[in-house]
């Protein structure tokens, strides 16, 4: 399957955000935003043209990195999103939310949705007592999201869940944990107020509705 195999702070820098796809590495002095706060190559420390279009497209292209998503699979969320009844913009958020490598970081079992998918394709994680191993598998209220049993002693969950806490990172309201069994419920699905990210939707929507 085709997947983005570049470094990954070049995406932070070039989106002039942190989108923490390194785990403890975004919060470190190391993080490479820190220490080049500008967009990677030659032209990088150029002041670009502000357009209405640029400005649709940078933000689709951090919620599009966010998640980790290349672009056919994001414009087909968005699809889907445009199809639902409600407002197009959260129902694509919260299809994105929905993921099951999301889910999986937002309950602490993962320092990035990027270690999250990989747990998810080794058969680390169950779904109501049953192997899941597609990472886009959308969650549903009342599943019951599980550490594998052969996977509960893995040094890479444990340290997870120690960096978790170490940053006093909040479990969404829709989403609950229970650490010592290592499994985590979903509550309902999100609502806007309820994703902690600093995207715009509306423009996306605007991008795509062109």
């Amino acid at each position: 399957m085709a997947r983005y195999k570049g470094a990954d702070c070049r995406l932070c820098r070039r989106e002039g955000s942190k989108l923490f796809l390194k785990g403890d590495r975004c919060y470190s002095d190391n993080c490479a935003l820190n220490r080049h706060n500008y967009a990677p190559g030659e032209a990088g420390q150029k002041r670009p043209r502000e357009t209405e279009y640029r400005t649709q497209l940078r933000e689709k292209q951090k919620a599009k990195r966010i998640y980790g998503l290349l672009e056919k699979q994001f414009r087909k969320y968005y699809e889907i999103a445009n199809r639902q009844q409600g407002i197009t913009g959260e129902n694509l958020l919260c299809l994105l939310e929905s993921r099951l490598d999301n889910v999986v970081y937002r309950l602490g079992f993962a320092r990035s949705r990027d270690e999250a998918r990989q747990q998810v394709r080794h058969n680390h994680i169950h779904v109501n007592g049953k192997r899941v191993n597609i990472p886009s598998y959308r969650v549903r209220p009342g599943d019951l999201i599980s550490v594998a049993p052969k996977a509960k002693d893995l040094l890479t969950i444990k340290d997870a869940l120690l960096f978790s806490e170490s940053k006093g990172n909040v479990i969404p309201a829709w989403l609950e944990v229970d650490i010592e069994k290592l499994q985590g419920s979903v509550l309902s699905l999100p609502t806007r107020d309820q994703i902690d990210l600093d995207i715009t939707e509306q423009l996306i929507v605007e991008l795509y509705s062109k």
